[in-house]
């Protein structure tokens, strides 16, 4: 009888200890899952976000799409600039559409092989095979990330409204250099391949104003 009363505090820390573990372990599966949902619906959001904070931030620092982030007009800095002969380059074009959005996209070539410090000039195509218009605003990305710095747009149809009737098409000119600088960063010597992504939204038929914007961001479709 002593024996068995000795015992029972035992089993009972035992227990204890394993209900402990065990409500430990729920925690953390919970915890993983609330994490993993808000990180995917904070990733959505920010696709939506990008394009209205990107147009605060260069209408604030003087960026834009039209002149690849310089303040030095495109044309000045073109003037300037040197070829480098020596360094061939190719960009590669790739292109899809977020969501819902029903236009058929695609870059008009696959590739252009360029030197930095010379300009080049690229189209993408884009259709509406819809009834009714369609009011699309593209998003852009540069690989890898390193050169992205040096790529430079003098004129895109970046972050830039484009409607399309029903059934229309076309093509969206990308004119574009390679910074000369592109040869003297030592974490490039080694990248002779760049592309160049885009991606087209469907703009929403409310109204976006942005502070810093005089007009709406994104258009009524008529």
């Amino acid at each position: 009888m002593f024996g068995r009363y000795r015992c029972e505090p035992i089993i009972i820390c035992r227990q204890v200890l394993r209900s402990i573990s065990q409500n430990a372990r729920d925690y953390r599966r919970k915890t993983v899952l609330y994490y993993s949902t808000g990180l995917g619906i904070f990733m959505l959001g920010l696709g939506y976000a990008g394009v209205p904070l990107y147009r605060i931030y260069c209408a604030k620092s003087g960026r834009g799409s039209n002149t690849g982030g310089a303040r030095v007009s495109a044309s000045d800095f073109i003037a300037l600039m040197k070829p480098v002969r020596e360094r061939r380059v190719t960009v590669e074009f790739s292109a899809d559409t977020y969501s819902h959005m029903a236009w058929n996209f695609k870059p008009s070539q696959k590739q252009l092989t360029i030197v930095p410090g010379e300009t080049a000039l690229a189209f993408y195509t884009a259709k509406n095979p819809t009834s009714k218009p369609i009011i699309g605003i593209a998003t852009y990305t540069v690989l890898p990330i390193e050169a992205a710095k040096y790529f430079n747009k003098i004129q895109c149809f970046c972050f830039e409204e484009q409607r399309l009737n029903p059934g229309e098409e076309v093509d969206l000119p990308v004119f574009f250099f390679l910074d000369p600088a592109f040869d003297d960063d030592p974490h490039l010597m080694r990248t002779n391949r760049i592309t160049l992504h885009y991606t087209f939204f469907e703009a929403k038929k409310e109204k976006m104003l942005v502070p810093g914007i005089s007009k709406p961001i994104l258009e009524d479709v008529a």
